[in-house]
Formats: C-alpha cells, structure tokens, sequence
C-alpha cells in the first residue's frame, strides 16, 4: 500500500456524513493545488469509484461564492438521500449553466475548491482538508499559471476571496492540513482535528509541479 493509499483507507474507514456518502472536502486558497492533489487522492482508492466536484462548476462570473444554494439543493440534497445529484456545471466560456451532470452517491465523494469548507457545508463533511499554502503564494501560482490575460479576473478574485476567508474562514476548522514538496505531500493535524491522525506522505515517482 503506498502513501496515498494509506490517507484514502483512513478516508474510506470514517462514518458516513452525508446520508451514505462520506464527502470530503478539499479547500485552500486559488493556486493551492486543490485540484491535482483531489485527482491523485480519487486515484488512490484504486478501482472504487471516487467521484470529484469542482466547485468551478457551480461558482460564476457574478458569483464567485454565492452557490451554497445550488450546492445544498442540487448536490447534498440528494446525496444525503442516497440518490445521484444532478447539479448544472457553469461554462465559464459560455458564461452559462449547461446541462445536468450526474454526480453518483458514491461511498466517498472529493469536493474541491475555495470554500468547500464554508460553514453551510461543514455539517455534511466527514473530513476537511487545507491545502496550506500561504495566500499570495498560491495566488502568485495562479497568476503565472493563467497569464496576463487573466490579471484582471484574478484582481477580482483575490478581493474576493479575502472578503468570504475574512467572513467564512475554513482553515480553523480543517481535521488535516495538506503541504506540498518537492516529493509528494505532507499532512498533519489540522486545527479541527483529532489528536493522532497525523501523517508524512511522499509520491516517488511524482510528475513535475502542477496547480
């Protein structure tokens, strides 16, 4: 069993949050690396399906934050019933809702993105993640990621996001905190977590840097 193996069995062993459904939320700031490390954590449950929701998708061009609605209507509503969530994903080309999306109730679904660990959401959390790495940082990561035809989005974003981490943080509430390395990750206990469920995970064979 390797090293993501290892946090995606201790996942998999928790109560169910959600109805059946042990959802897991994985927060941080934009740039963080929330997405890359959601897709390597969903591929260390090996052949169990692990469904992820990007919050990409349901956050907007007018609203950067306000999709709680849509999340608890569309997606926990039904997962908390066992059923497949139906939840309008947002082209961000198109700048409109597309068609449903399925999202089964999965035993364990990954949602990812800034402000999955909002208030609203906590209650229905088995687990909540911090990619901890520092604002600017992140941010900095983002904008070269994007490039200069982006630098007006992020301006907006960043002011953002500081004001929903200023009235909505999520960090003081995370049961792990994630590191990235230069081999892999690190995770410790978080400032909401339970004492002796910290751990040191390394991927050796780790492609390059990713956001």
């Amino acid at each position: 069993m390797d090293d993501l193996d290892r946090l995606a069995a201790q996942l998999r062993a928790l109560a169910p949050s959600c109805g059946p459904v042990r959802l897991v939320a994985v927060d941080g700031h934009a740039g963080s690396g929330k997405s890359t490390f959601a897709a390597r954590l969903a591929a260390a449950f090996g052949g169990a399906e692990v469904p992820v929701l990007h919050l990409d998708d349901l956050a907007t061009h007018e609203e950067f934050f306000a999709w709680t609605g849509r999340m608890l209507d569309e997606v926990i509503a039904p997962l908390s019933r066992g059923r497949t969530a139906l939840f309008h994903p947002y082209d961000w080309n198109l700048r409109r809702f597309l068609e449903p999306r399925p999202l089964p109730a999965a035993p364990v679904v990954l949602v990812e993105g800034v402000g999955a660990g909002r208030r609203a959401l906590r209650p229905h959390l088995a687990r909540l993640l911090w990619m901890d790495r520092a604002a600017e940082d992140s941010w900095s990561r983002g904008r070269q990621r994007d490039g200069a035809g982006l630098r007006a989005f992020w301006d907006g974003w960043t002011a953002a996001e500081t004001r929903h981490f200023s009235a909505d943080p999520s960090r003081p509430h995370a049961d792990i905190l994630v590191r990235e390395c230069s081999e892999g990750y690190e995770w410790s206990l978080g400032p909401g977590g339970t004492p002796g469920t910290h751990h040191s995970i390394t991927e050796r064979d780790r492609p390059g840097q990713a956001y």
